[in-house]
């Protein structure tokens, strides 16, 4: 294996990972205070599609970047007005959340001329996006674990009966986790249009899924998905390494390399569920 194919490798990984890590970070706001977030794939999708649209029609990647994170802050604002002061099941909303954010963006691919132009994004600063997830996985295990902030959404999330005999109010730390939801999705929504310059239907392709799932697998911990994440990019970027090439005689088809990741999920998931312990309060009035 050439010098040149591990750095191609390692850049694979930490391309595909950090967006994942991002969304997966914004569940963990979310998930931490009680509310169960399904709704990540949309607000991702939806970040992507207001990054593509603002970016485009005024040439700046910053300000793509600043409309993803309000886009996606929107969307699980909705997400916490629904659950919270109608008390919409939290798996309904986040479905509905995907299904507007699928078809709405869906629709403004083919409606928005700035998106038909064939014009693409100035050049994004991925490595800053790399540190910033590494910084954020760290400072939100340090968060969690020593400031009176993080007590107080774990207090919420583990039993927001108890927490409000403490005078702690769920409703309002909920509304802030979720903003924090918004934030970390929209950055990663933003990041995937801004890779690839542009945007176009279904482009996140279930990423928002597979960073739930990593939240699952590492137990509502920052830290270990951050490991989670790595995983499921290495996994992904294996065709880097091994497609057209034999493998005990047998040269496997790309689409078996890009199933691999989600068969991984799906096979982790099964494996560990059982033993994963959900926060106590999780989709809990």
């Amino acid at each position: 294996m050439s010098w040149a194919l591990i750095g191609l490798l390692l850049t694979g990984v930490a391309a595909y990972a950090t967006p994942l890590l991002l969304a997966a970070l914004g569940g963990l706001a979310s998930e931490r205070s009680g509310v169960i977030n399904i709704g990540l794939e949309g607000k991702m999708l939806g970040a992507a599609c207001a990054a593509a649209i603002v970016g485009l029609w005024l040439g700046s990647i910053w300000a793509g970047i600043l409309a993803a994170v309000v886009m996606a802050v929107l969307l699980s604002l909705l997400h916490a007005w629904l659950t919270q002061a109608f008390q919409v099941d939290h798996v309904i909303s986040g479905m509905g959340i995907n299904a507007l954010a699928i078809g709405g963006t869906g629709y403004l691919a083919e409606a928005v001329p700035v998106l038909q132009s064939g014009g693409t994004l100035p050049r994004f600063p991925e490595p800053l996006f790399w540190f910033l997830a590494l910084a954020a996985s760290v400072g939100f295990a340090v968060f969690l674990a020593r400031t009176r902030g993080g007590l107080r959404l774990m207090a919420v999330g583990s039993n927001p009966d108890k927490s409000r005999l403490m005078g702690l109010d769920p409703v309002k730390i909920r509304f802030k986790a979720l903003i924090v939801t918004g934030v970390f999705c929209g950055l990663a929504g933003a990041l995937i249009a801004g890779t690839a310059g542009g945007f176009a239907k279904d482009m996140t392709a279930g990423r928002g899924y597979i960073a739930l799932a990593a939240l699952v697998l590492s137990g509502w911990r920052p830290v270990p998905a951050l490991l989670a994440c790595l995983g499921f990019s290495l996994l992904t970027n294996l065709n880097i390494l091994f497609q057209g090439s034999p493998i005990l005689g047998v040269t496997l088809p790309g689409e078996f390399w890009q199933a691999v990741p989600y068969l991984a999920t799906l096979a982790a998931l099964c494996l560990v569920v059982q033993s994963s312990r959900a926060p106590g309060g999780l989709g809990k009035p």
